[in-house]
């Protein structure tokens, strides 16, 4: 009984409590309905509402739209604030540019006060009013501004609307409430105007205007009006004036109105009053001012990144070539500018390397976004980006080394006589006279002399100069070149600058410099910077200056400067490594021993073309071959560096005794020399003497490449198919290799071919005739280095550009193909230098970028860039001309074979052992030495047989008759007719292999059966079987054995040896 009643009140509660959900759920429902309803209620009602504005607004432009402009200013102040009241920019873009224009029109109306819309401003119950719409209607033009294109035909049309509005309410002067009586209340209108241009700044006015501006002028052609871009440009400039120049608006404008991709050129174009305005308020010097305060220049630089950083340093070196007063005057502060602008843009480059980079047309490759009008306007940046490496800019900033006088002695130029050798022989018509021309007076050869302190105002201003151009050079890394030929146009800005360095410090020259090395300090930076810039802009002009401008004409050097020069560089560069800067050097300290070094070494490889400094001046006196040798065993690290960079200051026989131990070593490291323990593997081969080359070819080009090196015998086989009598001791192998090199080298067989005028080889373009013919050149190249591997002379001269790609030169930065081109054709050069000194219009020739050559009788066009037969050739591209023919001539033809060749020959030469050597160094290596034949040092080594002996009379005679009775020619013609080779050996007699011998015989080759008892005791006391007067002197050359009868006169020796080495007939004729 008692669970029931509990249970049925459970139950009550529970009904009781739905019941108060529902009827609060209900009060809900009608409440949100209530709201739902009132929200509803209010849009209609404000949809209602802007309807009946909007069409009221409609209305009042539209009725009697002729007098629109007699329509009261209140009247339009009123259906302005309305319209502004509902105002929506998608729908009432319409009827806010027909307010706009009625706003205008009624500022235009000629005496009709009531009319004005600006009058209301005087209205003291609507003044405050007035200034707030004014505000707004601005602030929405504005709007409008940032999303107009200026290429569209439409758009360009409003946007001359809304800066109308802009420029109109920004400024009194078009006021005519101001005129007459009104004047007095100028002052009023103009602080209610700074008013207005108070509130655009604060909302982002500037920001508005370089929106505008990029999209109208970032791109290949401009697409804003004369009108357009004055207005905006006279908006910008009103608060920066209004505000009488303040730090705040200077900022503002600088970033993003002069950060403008080449906006100042674009002012230059369309609308040059505007630069007379910056002019007029002495803009530029303000903006170099506000900069040279470092932290606002960083602020500055940070706010705008890098690209945009750029192209504020464009407008300001655009500006700064205008005006030539306050460059001078400010040069300092713009020179500091500059320089921080460039620091910061490098730094931001390297900050901003990464996986993910675009590639910037100035600066190179870094993580940036894509801006395309930015990519657009590079043309005209980088023009603006030119004024500062241009002549006019270069004569005021270097306005005090320029003005000194370099001319002494007024004479008429005498020009030192140069050997001219055959590939040297330059046209020399007119020449002569073009050099008086160039030079009426001969000026004082240039030495370091000192006496200028380094702390004086004059040398940190030039030391400033050289710092911005030589960060200008390490930051726009993609126009370097550019900035280059600009910076060596001036004839006399680089012997100038080097007369400059030659007076600074107590000595001058080189100890102050190393000096410098040692003292971190910001002064001894900015000096180096000075040395680093003379020597990247010196080795610029000399890599493209032709061999009559060097020589000849002396541009910018004399020859006598050049050896000073040279002398100074090679010291400094010995100094920096032998006393171990080089070693731990970093940064600007490395880049400044490859800046040095880069220049030495084009003045090093242009004197081995064509000397122009003494005997050994390229030696270092002061270093003992002996000590280096030492260090290189004990693998120290200078003396590996003296090697790799400059080891042409160690004398020439020092390096080939060094290459030969080099050799050596390897021979015994891989086991190829004999021991008392062990015998090198030997590889033999049967060579048929009628198929030589095709048997040597097939043999050894299977050959592992330590077999290549090994020992090689080798076994003939005569035409008979008979094995030739003989042990190959070096001796045979030798003459196999003369023999192979003889055949290979030959025109005729067109694997090579021969240099017009001297006769030099270097590989046919047409030798792809030959089937696998870049086999054969790797396998010539294998030979070749073998030959010098084993140190075996062989008389083969090749071309001058052809060894210096053997050693690998032409991969250099500074490597000139036309510099090379006179050891090909000199004809041929001469007709390519004629080109570049035409002075007429190049187009007249008929010329294009093509190269047309008879292949075998048939006329073959090969075209030097794609399409090139089609584009002719110009006074603009006739320098890349020049420089393409020569390319295509002694490489682009022969790359395929160059490169087999160098294989092969690197297979068995490592290239780090000859890179220490020049290329007609290099010849000498592989042919000898072109110096006179030492008899006495001939005679120290020569071995005697059959009796013969150093004072039997027949070797009395002998020596007498080479030493007196032969000339130079004849003593070479005996070399070649003993050894094969008409050149001794780089390091003398005693490297000869075989020895030279000389043997007494006395029957005919053919009959030799080498030497017996009686034979030798005949030779001996010279006791003859018959009188040999009818036979010649024989030899064997791959024993270097000379074989001479038993004369018994001096002058039957003299005709008959003089015979036989006129005939070179050797062992064939007895």
């Amino acid at each position: 009984m008692f669970s029931a009643s509990q249970s049925s009140k459970a139950q009550f509660l529970d009904k009781a409590r739905q019941a108060r959900e529902e009827r609060r759920e209900l009060k809900e429902r009608e409440r949100a309905a209530i709201q739902i309803q009132a929200l509803i209620r209010r849009f209609l009602c404000r949809c209602r509402l802007q309807r009946e504005i909007r069409r009221e607004v409609e209305d009042f432009f539209g009725t009697n739209e002729s007098s629109s402009s007699k329509r009261s200013a209140l009247s339009i102040f009123r259906i302005a604030r309305k319209l502004l009241f509902v105002f929506n920019h998608k729908e009432d873009k319409e009827r806010f540019e027909k307010l706009c224009r009625c706003i205008l029109n009624s500022m235009d109306v000629e005496n009709e006060p009531k009319v004005w819309y600006v009058s209301l401003a005087l209205s003291k119950d609507l003044t405050l009013l007035w200034i707030k719409q004014i505000k707004d209607l601005l602030w929405f033009c504005c709007e409008f501004l940032k999303q107009l294109k200026p290429d569209i035909l439409q758009d360009s049309r409003l946007v001359n609307l809304h800066l109308t509005m802009l420029v109109t309410f920004t400024d009194t002067s078009t006021w005519k409430i101001l005129r007459g009586k009104g004047e007095t209340l100028r002052p009023a209108m103009n602080h209610i105007c700074a008013n207005i241009m108070g509130h655009l700044n604060q909302k982002g006015f500037y920001s508005v205007l370089q929106i505008l501006l990029t999209n109208g002028l970032a791109r290949s052609r401009p697409s804003l009006s004369k009108g357009s871009l004055t207005a905006i440009f006279s908006l910008a400039l009103r608060p920066v004036v209004a505000a009488q120049f303040s730090d705040n608006l200077l900022r503002s404008f600088l970033i993003h109105i002069m950060s403008v991709p080449a906006i100042m050129t674009h002012l230059a174009t369309l609308t040059p009053e505007r630069l007379a305005v910056i002019e007029s308020h002495d803009l530029f010097r303000k903006f170099i001012l506000f900069l040279s305060r470092e932290a606002q220049c960083r602020d500055v630089c940070v706010c705008l990144e890098g690209s945009h950083t750029l192209c504020l340093l464009g407008n300001l070196v655009y500006l700064g070539s205008l005006n030539d007063k306050v460059l001078e005057e400010e040069t300092a502060h713009f020179v500091g500018v500059l320089i921080h602008m460039l620091s910061y843009c490098q730094k931001y480059v390297s900050q901003k390397k990464s996986n993910l980079t675009h590639w910037h047309p100035v600066l190179g490759w870094f993580s940036q976004t894509v801006d395309y009008g930015l990519n657009e306007s590079m043309p005209l940046l980088t023009k603006q980006l030119q004024h500062l490496w241009g002549v006019h800019m270069i004569r005021i900033l270097f306005s005090d080394v320029l003005s000194k006088k370099l001319l002494e002695n007024q004479e008429i130029a005498q020009l030192p006589t140069q050997p001219v050798s055959p590939q040297n022989s330059l046209p020399m018509k007119n020449l002569f006279k073009r050099a008086f021309q160039k030079s009426a007076s001969v000026r004082n050869i240039l030495k370091p002399v000192g006496g200028k302190r380094v702390d004086s105002a004059e040398v940190q201003k030039v030391c400033s100069i050289c710092v911005l151009y030589q960060t200008t050079l390490a930051t726009l890394t993609q126009i370097r070149l550019q900035i280059l030929t600009g910076l060596t146009y001036l004839d006399d800005l680089l012997p100038k600058l080097w007369a400059f360095i030659c007076e600074l410090g107590p000595q001058g020259g080189l100890k102050l410099f190393l000096e410098c090395l040692n003292n971190d300090t910001e002064e001894s930076k900015r000096l180096l910077a000075m040395l680093m810039l003379f020597c990247d802009c010196s080795r610029h002009l000399i890599t493209i200056l032709d061999d009559i401008e060097v020589y000849e004409e002396q541009i910018s050097f004399k020859l006598e400067e050049l050896v000073t020069i040279s002398s100074f560089l090679n010291s400094f560069v010995f100094k920096m490594i032998w006393d171990g800067i080089v070693e731990n050097a970093r940064g600007e300290t490395l880049e400044l021993f490859h800046s040095v070094h880069g220049w030495l070494m084009v003045l090093y490889e242009r004197d081995c073309r064509r000397r122009f400094a003494p005997e050994d001046h390229w030696l270092r006196k002061d270093l003992k071959p002996s000590v280096l040798f030492q260090e290189l065993d004990k693998d120290k690290k200078r003396a590996q560096l003296l090697l790799q960079y400059i080891p042409h200051v160690i004398p020439h026989k020092n390096r080939v005794l060094l290459f030969r131990n080099m050799v050596a070593k390897e021979k015994e490291k891989l086991g190829l020399v004999e021991t008392s323990s062990a015998s090198p593997h030997v590889t033999h081969i049967t060579i048929r003497r009628s198929r030589m080359l095709e048997d040597g070819y097939e043999q050894l080009r299977q050959l592992s490449q330590n077999a290549m090196k090994g020992v090689i015998r080798v076994k003939f086989v005569n035409d008979l198919g008979v094995d030739e009598a003989g042990i190959d001791q070096d001796g045979v192998f030798k003459e196999f290799l003369e023999e192979i090199i003889k055949k290979v080298f030959d025109p005729a067989l067109n694997l090579f071919k021969t240099t017009s005028g001297d006769e030099r080889l270097y590989p046919s373009p047409t030798s792809y005739i030959h089937e696998n013919y870049l086999q054969l050149f790797e396998f010539v190249g294998k030979m070749l280095g073998k030959a010098v591997y084993e140190g075996i002379v062989v008389d083969v001269p090749f071309a001058s550009f052809f060894l210096s790609q053997l050693l690998g030169h032409h991969h250099s930065v500074f490597y000139s193909s036309v510099d090379e081109l006179p050891s090909l054709d000199s004809e041929f050069y001469k007709n390519l230098t004629s080109i570049k000194r035409y002075d007429g219009d190049i187009s007249d020739l008929g010329l294009t970028l093509s190269y047309d050559e008879d292949v075998m009788g048939q006329l073959v066009c090969h075209e030097l860039v794609p399409g090139g037969k089609t584009i002719p050739v110009t006074n603009e591209n006739k320098i890349s001309y020049i420089h393409l023919m020569a390319h295509f001539r002694m490489h682009t033809q022969i790359k395929s074979q160059t490169a087999a060749l160098i294989s092969g020959f690197r297979s068995i030469i490592k290239p780090e052992w000859i890179r220490m050597f020049s290329a007609p160094e290099l010849q000498r290596l592989i042919s000898g030495d072109n110096a006179e034949i030492d008899l006495e040092d001939l005679k120290k080594h020569t071995v005697y047989y059959g009796g013969f002996h150093g004072s039997h009379r027949v070797i009395i005679w002998l020596w007498d008759i080479l030493a007196n009775d032969f000339s130079p020619e004849e003593r070479a013609m005996f070399l070649k007719f003993v050894t094969s080779c008409s050149r001794p050996p780089l390091l003398g007699f005693a490297y000869l292999k075989p020895p030279f011998s000389i043997r007494c015989v006395e029957v005919s080759d053919d009959q030799d059966t080498g030497d017996t008892l009686g034979s030798v005791l005949r030779g001996f006391f010279t006791i003859r079987k018959k009188e040999p007067g009818g036979r010649l002197p024989t030899s064997s050359t791959c024993f270097n054995l000379l074989k001479l009868p038993n004369y018994s006169k001096k002058s039957i020796l003299r005709e008959k040896l003089r015979y036989a080495i006129s005939m070179n007939t050797g062992f064939e004729l007895s």
